[in-house]
Order: structure tokens, then C-alpha cells, then sequence
């Protein structure tokens, strides 16, 4: 154990994923300390792993003890997603209707900008490769912000949809693809930031809503449903393959590991990994979670390991 956690703070070495077997790895760290279900995960730099819950409350973990470096209390509700903008900056939304913009040095913090845009909880934020903010929320609305010379957040304007918003992801240099919620199905929009106007839409797809929501390859987008998978094309914007995964339930989570393989959680508590080989995608190992507990997260960590997080409050190192 102790010789585990003394290699966790190391930056991300893809190296030590290229031979990746989830079949083979052991549950070596566990790591109960927030008051309800961990909601999102992170990596600093610095190799340390930041997490958010329904508690309300972000941690910043030493990379060493694997014990809470720093607990962050800045939001009134759900942190529903938390990213890595610089070496030492953190963006966080939460169900509160805010995102917040923190600065990170050790053991401390500083707010550095408060967004308070949207009228309903914030769902997800991303950075775009321009170094702009998007966010999206349950008020029907996707807001850009434009990042300043001062390395500040300015609205630039907002998309308006048609049902509350909780996925986003950026599929090409001037376009992001989102997904809309109305009457029990998801549509599944493919905007130009550009032009400001939907290039694309695949409607009336049965995802869960949640991760995964992901770029496999440059080309294929990757949703979760109950099931099953859905592979898109982003140049053709059409959906050109469905991928049954039996007993999983709801899928959850994502995981790249390399340019040929990735992650997903499930309902059913299996972690399993996926190989992506002459475009066909084949399920290559999985491992049962041996509390049976949901896998709804998953990231990489460094030195071949990976940290999951389920409905059991906790943060598990595999």
C-alpha cells in the first residue's frame, strides 16, 4: 500500500497505459471523505485528484497520504462537474447555478471569479481549445464565455435549447455537440460557434443523459445508453453504429487509456475496456467492482493507475 501511494502523484505517464488489462488490476486505495456520493473527479498537475459531491464540498487530495490536502466550501449544492484550466486553476459548476473560478496554491485557495449566467443548476462545463468557457444548465441554455487578456470570463452570448442541457463536448475546432432533453428522449445538436447555428441533429436517442459523452477517436463520438452504446460520425453527423452491453444497465463514465482503448462504468458495478481496432470496437477485458457499487466515473491517474467513483460515497484507486 505504502509503496502504491507513493507513485500516485506523478503526472500522467501514457507509457505505463499501453499494455492497460482492467482484468489485472487489484484495488489497492480506498478513500471515503465526503459526506454523500462524489459527483466528478480531476487531476491537477501537480498530480494530485480533486473531487466534488452531493455534500456540496471540493477536495484536493495529497498525493502522498491519499488524505484530504485541502476542502474547498465555496458552493451551496451539487458540484456536478470540476476542470483543470491552467497548472493551478480550477472551474466548478454546480446545481447552486454558479460556476466558480479558483485559484490553487498548496494548501490554498482563492476565488477568482464568481459566473453567475445561468437561472438553473449548471450541468457541465468545458474549455475549448481557444481557451474560451462553455457551460450548459437545466435553464435551457449553453453559454461562451470569451476569456480576456486578464484571464478573466466575459459572457459572449448563449444558445437557447429546447429541454434542459446536462452533456457537452467539443467535436471540431469551431463546433461543439450537446445533447437537449425533451419528452424522455435526448436530440443530440452539433453547433457552429462560428456561424451560430446547428450544422447537424441526430434526434430522439435513447443515452442516459450522463457521461459517457466523448470523443473516441478525431472523428467518432461516443454516447452512453441503457444497454447499449452509440458511435457517431462527426464529419457525416450520423449514427453509424450501436454497441449492445449486456446486463450493464445504465452506462456511466469514460475513460480513454490510449488512442485504441477506453473505459466505461456501469449499473451492474463492471468496469469494463474497449478496443478500438481497423474502426470495430470490441469489448477486451472487464473487472466486477467488488461492492457491487455503480461505476459512475472514471479517470486516469499516472503510473498505469486509474480512480473510480461510485454510489457509495467513496474514491476508489484500481
Amino acid at each position: 500500500m505504502e509503496k502504491s501511494a507513493q507513485t500516485m502523484g506523478k503526472e500522467v505517464n501514457n507509457n505505463s497505459y499501453e499494455d492497460f488489462n482492467i482484468s489485472q488490476k487489484q484495488l489497492i486505495l480506498k478513500r471515503k471523505c465526503h459526506a454523500d456520493k462524489v459527483t466528478c473527479l480531476c487531476l491537477l498537475n501537480d498530480g494530485r485528484l480533486v473531487s466534488g459531491s452531493k455534500d456540496n464540498n471540493i477536495i484536493i487530495f495529497n498525493k502522498i497520504t491519499y488524505e484530504p490536502d485541502l476542502v474547498i466550501k465555496e458552493h451551496k449544492d451539487t458540484i456536478n462537474c470540476i476542470i483543470k484550466l491552467d497548472t493551478n486553476i480550477l472551474a466548478s459548476c454546480s446545481s447552486d447555478k454558479t460556476i466558480k473560478i479558483f485559484k490553487i496554491q498548496d494548501s490554498k485557495y482563492e476565488i477568482i471569479q464568481n459566473l453567475n449566467d445561468h437561472s438553473d443548476k449548471v450541468n457541465k462545463i468545458i474549455e475549448l481549445k481557444n481557451k474560451n468557457l462553455v457551460s450548459c444548465s437545466n435553464d435551457s441554455s449553453i453559454i461562451i464565455y470569451h476569456k480576456t487578456n486578464e484571464n478573466k470570463y466575459e459572457k459572449d452570448y448563449h444558445i437557447s435549447t429546447n429541454g434542459w442541457c446536462q452533456c457537452i463536448i467539443q467535436t471540431k475546432v469551431n463546433e461543439i455537440c450537446y445533447s437537449e432533453s425533451e419528452d424522455g428522449f435526448f436530440n443530440i445538436h452539433f453547433y457552429d460557434l462560428k456561424e451560430r447555428k446547428i450544422n447537424a441533429s441526430i434526434n430522439e436517442i435513447n443515452i442516459t443523459g450522463d457521461e459517457p459523452f466523448n470523443m473516441i477517436t478525431k472523428d467518432l463520438l461516443i454516447l452512453g445508453g441503457y444497454y447499449e452504446m452509440y458511435v457517431i460520425d462527426v464529419n457525416k453527423y450520423k449514427l453509424i453504429r450501436t454497441i449492445d452491453v449486456p446486463n450493464a444497465g445504465l452506462i456511466f463514465g469514460f475513460c480513454k487509456i490510449n488512442e485504441n482503448m477506453f473505459l466505461i462504468g456501469g449499473e451492474d458495478a463492471v468496469i469494463r475496456q474497449w478496443k478500438i481496432e481497423n474502426d470495430d470496437i470490441n469489448l477486451f477485458s472487464k473487472k466486477e467492482e467488488a461492492d457491487k457499487c455503480i461505476i459512475f466515473g472514471l479517470i486516469k491517474i499516472g503510473d498505469g493507475k486509474i480512480a473510480s467513483f461510485s454510489d457509495d460515497e467513496s474514491i476508489k484507486i484500481w
